[in-house]
């Protein structure tokens, strides 16, 4: 099961025309308000400026004062008093807490005051709490004040990236007998149905679904018309809507788009690592003030953050088993590949440490035994990617060890940030050598496709569909576009990003199956032959056997019987889930909606292609210019704490400029990398990759042969498998390898 959401059909079939039909009359609090932020004292830039006005009076500690200006604001017409007072009261009924930390209750008072804010707290500091609070505060302070009816309080939308989160908050809110679901491809047909009637009888409080999930049209609708309306959309990760962040997804920059499409009264977004640039960002996507952001700083005074630099990746071998024998306590080893996890995991074992790997690559149940060993101190070290972490509410890890470079800062902050949530000292230790640039580059280097590339997958996509008129729709399939045209998936789903919301030309819309087979039960025959249905019948009659499994091709049983499309797939659903089939489903197409009339000659493809190669090629850059920060970052001349938070656009407590306990300021010197050694070119090395591969259409392709990395088109080609595969990894990629193969393809002797 993919880590990330796929899709389903909840609401593919669902006539917006009915729900509209079903919903009571909306009420005032469905209405989206815009609120004069300069009126709000509870803003913290107006309190300073009230204080002057008044001649340096002292302001009031509470930043929620009982004098009624805040009425004026209230859909509810509450005082702010008395709205956090419910909240504060629900923190600790619900919650189990006395008290609210950091900026949790500014953040709560602007949400429950109505207005948009933006909350950056660190990893484990209680984000989801500034949504969780206001979507259960909503339907008391609506009977406190009478301005609505039981079942008209509306719902909190939660935007979250993978499926394992969303249903681990579900499930935690269900403990405490709050009302929530999230959508999902894991679903049952019948769970859907039951999700979608609490949601027709508002009932739900809280509904968590994938990014993906918004080029659902139904979902759209459904959200537009839900009963109640939408009283909050909380955005978690927000960073990722920002092209300057750290984990940028192009399916979040439609988030900003479906908050005003669905009128939601107001919108959090919630993340642990954003820089000034990712803050103004979020910022301007859903029209958040400077007084609606509400940070935290990312320095952490119980950890020691510590680097130390060797000349070859074998020289931290024996430092690292040091560092485990001397910090005894549960740690997570960060590597960069899923193979280096097993390696060093099977080293450590020899050494007599108790240690696992965890990668996304290993099977489900796998990767749930080993994380519930660690979290039950059955296991001391795990060694894990980046795949592990998320989620992660461990508070006795005492030591992190990286033992490859990040790829970003952000991502070594969010990764030191799971130690020591229990407020211990924790030890965070980061080995460097001058061979893990190359790791990091192979990963940057790999995205870039070349104009030719480009070209070419543009004439796909708009070939024969020029010929279609606006509002009519096609289909693609990603998986092929992205082998056809050595395009990874990456890039490819940034493309039609901005061909969708950069120009306008198209509209992501829910993708479809295009292969449905299934096994048949003992008891699917004879269930099959009393089938009344059209559908059933029409999937019995037309499904065709080959070896294991019947194949159902539901788009040819369209075009023979007139049936729906959805009847057939929710059929198939039912049959699964009642146990009458086993059933496969694969090979996804993606549908888009033409929204203007497509480009059709040569110069405004080529205009389109200079476009985006040039944004493609800023985005690579951008790449490498963020593993040379975290370089940067770990042999800087100065405290190692210090410059973390100023990377986040903040400083250390009191004005400080050292922490006292890094590696810097333990020794007063900086961390030196070893330097390495230039290599000339091999011309011996590349002619032989000339000789494997007889490509010339590409020198960007033969460079990713020479230096190992591996792309659609290599994979297809069986080139990762042959001997000259990596064997100039140790050359300039751009200047040394690009500059060779640039002249073989055009005729040239090297």
């Amino acid at each position: 099961m993919s880590e990330f959401d796929s899709g389903d059909n909840l609401f593919d079939d669902l006539d917006v025309d009915q729900i509209l039909a079903s919903q009571p009359p909306a009420s005032t609090g469905n209405l989206k308000r815009t609120y004069d932020h300069e009126t709000e004292v509870n803003d913290r830039g107006n309190q300073l400026k009230k204080q002057r006005n008044n001649g340096g009076d002292t302001i009031d500690d509470d930043p929620f004062p009982d004098d009624g200006i805040f009425e004026e604001l209230q859909p509810e017409n509450l005082c702010a008093s008395a709205q956090m007072e419910v909240a504060q009261k629900l923190l600790t009924e619900t919650f189990g807490y006395t008290a609210f930390r950091h900026e949790q209750a500014g953040a709560i008072g602007r949400i429950l005051a109505g207005a948009n804010a933006l909350v950056v707290f660190p990893t484990g500091a209680g984000k989801s709490l500034c949504y969780q609070i206001p979507a259960i505060a909503f339907p008391q302070l609506d009977l406190q004040n009478a301005s609505r009816t039981p079942g008209e309080h509306g719902i909190t939308i939660v935007i979250s990236p993978l499926i394992a989160l969303m249903k681990d908050q579900v499930d935690a809110l269900k403990k405490r007998n709050v009302p929530a679901e999230c959508i999902d491809s894991t679903k049952t047909w019948e769970q859907q149905q039951q999700t979608y009637a609490a949601l027709r009888e508002g009932k739900l409080r809280i509904l968590y679904c994938s990014p993906e999930r918004l080029n659902n049209e139904g979902f759209v609708a459904t959200m537009r018309h839900v009963r109640g309306g939408v009283r909050l959309l909380a955005v978690d990760e927000a960073h990722c809507i920002s092209e300057w962040g750290h984990s940028f997804r192009p399916e979040y920059l439609k988030v900003a788009r479906f908050a005003d499409e669905i009128a939601a009264e107001r919108v959090i977004c919630l993340t642990a690592t954003a820089t000034p640039k990712v803050v103004d960002d979020i910022c301007s996507a859903f029209k958040i003030p400077a007084e609606g952001v509400f940070r935290t700083s990312a320095y952490r005074p119980n950890l020691n953050l510590h680097a130390r630099a060797v000349k070859t990746k074998q020289d931290k071998y024996p430092l690292i088993f040091q560092f485990l024998n001397e910090n005894p306590g549960p740690t997570l080893v960060y590597v960069t590949l899923q193979q280096q996890s097993v390696l060093l995991a099977a080293d450590l074992r020899e050494q007599g440490f108790d240690a696992e790997a965890f990668h996304a690559g290993m099977r489900v149940d796998a990767k749930a035994e080993v994380q519930d060993k660690f979290m039950a101190n059955h296991i001391r070290v795990v060694v894990a990617t980046i795949a592990f972490g998320m989620g992660i509410d461990k508070p006795d890890i005492r030591n992190i060890v990286h033992f490859d470079l990040s790829s970003t800062i952000e991502e070594y902050c969010q990764q030191v940030g799971r130690a020591g949530r229990d407020g211990k000292t924790s030890n965070c230790m980061f080995y460097i050598c001058p061979d893990d640039r190359y790791i990091r580059e192979n990963f940057a280097r790999g995205d870039l496709p070349s104009r030719k590339s480009l070209k070419g997958l543009l004439m796909d996509i708009f070939g024969e569909n020029t010929t279609k008129s606006v509002g009519d729709t096609f289909k693609t399939s990603h998986y092929v576009q992205s082998r056809d045209y050595d395009i990874r998936q990456s890039p490819l789903a940034t493309i039609y990003a901005a061909l969708e919301l950069r120009f306008g030309l198209i509209r992501a819309i829910t993708p479809e199956y295009s292969e449905y087979k299934f096994v048949a039960t003992p008891v699917y025959f004879a269930r099959m032959k009393t089938e009344r249905s059209p559908a059933g019948n029409a999937i019995y009659t037309n499904a065709a056997k080959k070896s294991k499994f019947h194949h159902v091709d539901v788009n040819g049983i369209v075009s023979r019987t007139g049936l729906p499309r959805v009847d057939l797939v929710r059929k198939l659903n039912e049959m699964h889930d009642t146990g009458l089939i086993e059933l496969k489903a694969g090979g996804i197409e993606q549908k888009y909606r033409i929204l203007q009339p497509l480009p059709r000659t040569d110069p405004a493809l080529d205009a389109l292609v200079d476009d985006l190669h040039a944004d493609l090629s800023r985005r690579e850059a951008d790449a490498l210019r963020r593993t040379q920060q975290v370089e940067d970052l770990v042999t800087g001349d100065q405290c190692l704490a210090l410059a973390l938070a100023q990377h986040f656009g903040m400083g250390l407590p009191d004005g400080k400029i050292k922490c006292g306990h890094c590696t810097h300021c333990l020794t007063g010197r900086r961390v030196v990398i070893p330097p390495k050694q230039p290599r000339k070119a091999d011309l011996a090395g590349i002619k032989r990759i000339l000789t494997a591969c007889d490509v010339r259409d590409d020198p960007r392709f033969l460079a990713r042969i020479a230096f190992g990395i591996k792309s659609p088109r290599v994979t297809q080609l069986k080139m990762d498998k042959h001997p000259v595969f990596m064997t100039l990894a140790d050359h300039d990629f751009e200047a040394s390898l690009c500059c060779f193969f640039e002249k073989a393809c055009e005729g040239a002797e090297c």
